[in-house]
């Protein structure tokens, strides 16, 4: 079971609907997290809440996301977790936007949020929940993750995001071994 769910993403009004903060989409409307009251600590903000008898955390670090490690090693150390208890939510531009993929541990794929993550922990053995945005048709990297969602986009975005509630939970009480059912899969088809 995992014990923490990291959202990466950046903090301020002007990212909250870029495609880098869908991770923080994801845990504001996931229901045992949604009436948490979220703390401010470890440059960061937390919540916690109880998943069959077990109690979980939620945290977005504060830190920007290239430097998300800055916040989850000191809460994952003051919580005594290991790597392993770790999930982290992010967005992928390796995989099309409607489509999720979880994985432990390997390659960052040149995120680097993730590489801050590894490099604080002192190792990529983690897992992730990789939330499709697909690539630019055109232009840059950096802008595309850091802009809006397009206006198809954003209108499958609050179905998309409840449907990601689902693999999440299953994540979150069995492990990775039984969300492969929803990997690559079109979750706006289903």
């Amino acid at each position: 079971m995992f014990k923490l769910i990291v959202g990466v993403g950046n903090p301020g009004p002007q990212y909250s609907n870029t495609r880098h903060n869908v991770a923080w989409m994801i845990l504001d409307t996931f229901p045992i997290f949604k009436n948490s009251s979220w703390k401010s600590k470890f440059k960061g903000l937390y919540a916690e809440a109880s998943l069959k008898g077990d109690k979980v955390y939620a945290l977005k670090p504060q830190t920007f996301m290239n430097l998300s490690g800055e916040s989850v090693q000191p809460f994952a150390a003051f919580f005594k977790l290991n790597p392993s208890e770790i999930l982290v939510i992010h967005d992928e531009l390796d995989i099309p936007f409607g489509q999720v993929h979880f994985k432990m541990g390997g390659g960052l794929a040149g995120h680097n949020g993730l590489k801050s993550i590894a490099q604080h922990l002192g190792t990529d053995q983690f897992a992730r929940m990789r939330v499709g945005i697909g690539r630019p048709p055109h232009g840059n990297v950096s802008s595309w993750v850091l802009s809006p969602f397009s206006s198809e986009e954003s209108s499958d975005l609050p179905l998309l995001v409840e449907k990601l509630h689902d693999p999440l939970r299953v994540a979150m009480v069995d492990g990775l071994a039984k969300v492969g059912i929803y990997n690559k899969k079109n979750l706006l088809m289903s």
